[in-house]
C-alpha cells in the first residue's frame, strides 16, 4: 500500500491545495478564489469549465504568479509544481520556470504577439532565455523544428503578426509555449476567437502535440464540446470554488448525481435528440466577488435551494472514488 501511494504522488504533476486568490483595489476587496484544490497528473488533459468570473484565469495567472503587482495577493494556500510550492519560490526561480517548466497559451493571439518584431525572433527569444549555451543555428533550427510541428512553414518565420490570420496567430503562440517543451501547457481559451474549423485544426494539434512531447494540460474553456473532445478529468468552478470534479465520464454521464448548477450548464446546450424552441439557461447572474453571498454562493440561482443552503456552506459529497459533487442536497 505504501508503495502504491508513493507511486500515486510521483503522477501528481500540479497540486493546488486551498488556494486563495484575492485583488486589493482601491474601491473593494475581490475575492476571485476561495480555496481551490485540484490535481493534475503527468500527460493528463485538466478542463476548467464555469463562467466568465469564476475565477478560471486567475488560477491560471496564480499558478504562473503572474497576478498584477500590488493588487493581486495570495494569502493562503499551496500551488505545488512537482513538490515545490510556487508560492513561496523567488522571481528568479520563477522566470526560470516560466516558459522551460510551465508555459501558458493566452486567451487573445490578437494581443499576446509584438507588432514589430518577426514571429521567428519572438519564439527564439523563449529558447535564448532558457537555453543561454546554444549557438544562433542551433536556435534556427529549434524555431524551425517546432513551427513544422504546428503547421507553419518555417519560411514564414520572417514575416510580422500583421501578415498572419488569427488561425495562424493562434499556432504562433502555441509554438511559443511549446519550444521549450515544458511539463505543463495551460491553454485559457486556445480557440476562443476561431472559426469552427480552424478550432478543430488547433485542438487536433494540440492534442498531437501532447502525446509526442508528454505534456500535461489544464485546458480553461466554457465549450463542453472541447472538454468532452480533449479532458481527462474536470473541474467545474463557480464562484472561485471547485463545486463538482471528477472524470470526463463522471461529468457527461446523465445517470450520475450533478450539482444542479453542471445541470444548468447542460441544460442551456441545444440537443439533438430533442425539438426545443428554446434552450434553457441557468437564470441569474455569476455573484458579485467583492460581495459573495452567505452559505452555498449559487443558492440565488438555484431551483432546488433551501434554508439550509441559504446559511451554511456545503460540504463534499463523494460519489465513488473520482466524482465530488460540493451540494447540500447529496450531504448526510
Amino acid at each position: 500500500m505504501a508503495d502504491e501511494r508513493n507511486q500515486t504522488q510521483e503522477d501528481i504533476l500540479l497540486d493546488i491545495q486551498d488556494l486563495h486568490v484575492k485583488y486589493n483595489t482601491s474601491d473593494a476587496v475581490c475575492y476571485a478564489v476561495n480555496g481551490l484544490n485540484i490535481q493534475v497528473k503527468r500527460g493528463e488533459v485538466f478542463g476548467l469549465v464555469g463562467e466568465t468570473g469564476a475565477g478560471k484565469t486567475t488560477t491560471a495567472l496564480s499558478i504562473l504568479r503572474l497576478l498584477p503587482q500590488r493588487i493581486g495577493e495570495i494569502p493562503q494556500g499551496k500551488i505545488l509544481f512537482e513538490g515545490q510550492d510556487v508560492v513561496q519560490m523567488s522571481e528568479d526561480q520563477m522566470r526560470e520556470l516560466r516558459g522551460s517548466h510551465i508555459s501558458m497559451i493566452f486567451q487573445d493571439p490578437m494581443t499576446s504577439l509584438n507588432p514589430v518584431l518577426t514571429v521567428g525572433d519572438q519564439i527564439a527569444e523563449a529558447i535564448e532565455t532558457h537555453h543561454q549555451s546554444m549557438s544562433k543555428e542551433e536556435v534556427q533550427a529549434k524555431v524551425d523544428h517546432v513551427l513544422k510541428l504546428v503547421g507553419i512553414p518555417p519560411a514564414r518565420k520572417y514575416e510580422y503578426p500583421h501578415q498572419f490570420s488569427g488561425g495562424m496567430k493562434q499556432r504562433v503562440v502555441i509554438a511559443m509555449a511549446l519550444v521549450c517543451e515544458p511539463r505543463l501547457l495551460i491553454a485559457d481559451e486556445p480557440t476562443t476567437a476561431l472559426d469552427v474549423t480552424v478550432q478543430n485544426q488547433v485542438l487536433d494539434m494540440m492534442s498531437n502535440l501532447k502525446e509526442e512531447l508528454n505534456t500535461s494540460m489544464i485546458l480553461i474553456t466554457h465549450d463542453l464540446g472541447i472538454v468532452c473532445q480533449m479532458c481527462d478529468h474536470v473541474a467545474i468552478m463557480y464562484a472561485g470554488k471547485v463545486i463538482e470534479q471528477g472524470t470526463v465520464y463522471d461529468i457527461f454521464d446523465q445517470s450520475k448525481p450533478h450539482h444542479p448548477y453542471t445541470i444548468g450548464l447542460f441544460g442551456s446546450l441545444p440537443s439533438l435528440q430533442s425539438d426545443s424552441k428554446r434552450l434553457k439557461p441557468v437564470m441569474g447572474l455569476m455573484p458579485d466577488p467583492t460581495d459573495l453571498p452567505p452559505g452555498c454562493e449559487f443558492h440565488p440561482r438555484c431551483g432546488s435551494c433551501t434554508e439550509t443552503c441559504k446559511l451554511k456552506a456545503p460540504g463534499v459529497f463523494q460519489d465513488g472514488e473520482t466524482h465530488m459533487i460540493r451540494c447540500h442536497l447529496f450531504s448526510k
